[in-house]
């Protein structure tokens, strides 16, 4: 009699799912090691130096470097002053700009698209080139300038211009995705029943890319804050004047004023903490919120 040899019951999707998600321990154990490694080596330890530098002469010391030198408090505040501006500027260019791409078809359409992508490309150095030779003393704007009494370069003007170029395509390439995602018919069905433009904005488009609107805004603000080389070239780089905290940072350096530029840069990586913090919170209240969208949609 011929033995009968055993059937395996063929394996359905969610079982072929979960074995090739299921890699050896090892190969977990070395992939999770050597990511915490890396990070720990890049990100971590240069954190820890920054702080641990900028606290070595105690804290009265670190205070003083921020405090009582004049160029450092007005760095301080030129970054918190040009940083708002240029978030606020590209809030509103970044929702026109999204709704433009997201609702319509029209000629040039890929162009703009490509121009918005166009920072990410471009060098901050070259950026800021660009506005000197269109708004410098020997630029092609330069002598009307002049003769009105208008600075751009080498004033806050410039510093504005130069970081919003660089933020230009955060908060628009945030917003293009969840436009398009959601699409027009709630809009439409607001105008339908009588709401105009701005109604229509304030109660049916803005509640739908708010959680994208902010995660836009926070790395708006954080490339803000941390801009150097367009900054640097229309800034002139004049102490007191157009320094912000990242030039402020850089020149203390080359003074060798290790204490004062490791405070400068402590406060940076402060503020950086703080962005991540505020990222991951409201990353976690648009997944609570869509869970309990999820759920609502399923009740009867």
């Amino acid at each position: 009699m011929a033995m009968q040899r055993p059937t395996t019951k063929p394996l359905t999707p969610p079982d072929r799912t979960r074995r090739a998600l299921q890699d050896p321990w090892w190969v977990r154990v070395t992939l999770i090691t050597l990511a915490v490694v890396i990070v720990g080596f890049l990100v971590v330890v240069p954190l820890i130096h920054v702080f641990w530098q900028a606290l070595s002469g105690g804290f009265s010391v670190y205070w003083d470097n921020l405090v009582a030198d004049p160029d450092t408090r007005h760095s301080i505040l030129l970054t918190l002053l040009v940083a708002p501006m240029a978030v606020l500027a590209n809030v509103i260019f970044g929702i026109a700009a999204a709704w433009a791409i997201a609702r319509f078809r029209f000629p040039g359409r890929t162009l703009l698209v490509s121009l918005i992508d166009l920072p990410f490309a471009v060098s901050p150095v070259v950026a800021g080139l660009a506005l000197l030779l269109l708004f410098g003393m020997q630029g092609y704007l330069g002598p009307w300038l002049r003769e009105h009494g208008i600075r751009i370069v080498f004033a806050l003007p410039g510093l504005v211009l130069a970081t919003i170029f660089v933020t230009v395509p955060f908060i628009a390439r945030e917003l293009i995705p969840v436009m398009e995602a959601l699409g027009p018919e709630e809009e439409l069905a607001a105008i339908s029943l009588g709401a105009n433009g701005w109604q229509t904005f304030w109660h049916v488009t803005l509640p739908n890319i708010k959680w994208g609107l902010l995660y836009g805004i926070i790395l708006c603000n954080a490339r803000a804050m941390g801009e150097f080389g367009a900054v640097y070239v229309v800034s002139g780089h004049i102490a007191g004047r157009t320094d912000t905290m990242p030039l402020r940072v850089e020149k203390l350096f080359q003074d060798g004023n290790n204490p004062g530029a490791f405070a400068v840069a402590s406060l940076l990586t402060l503020l950086a903490l703080v962005t991540l913090i505020v990222k991951t919170i409201l990353e976690r209240k648009a997944r609570q919120e869509l869970a309990e969208a999820e759920k609502a949609a399923k009740e009867p």
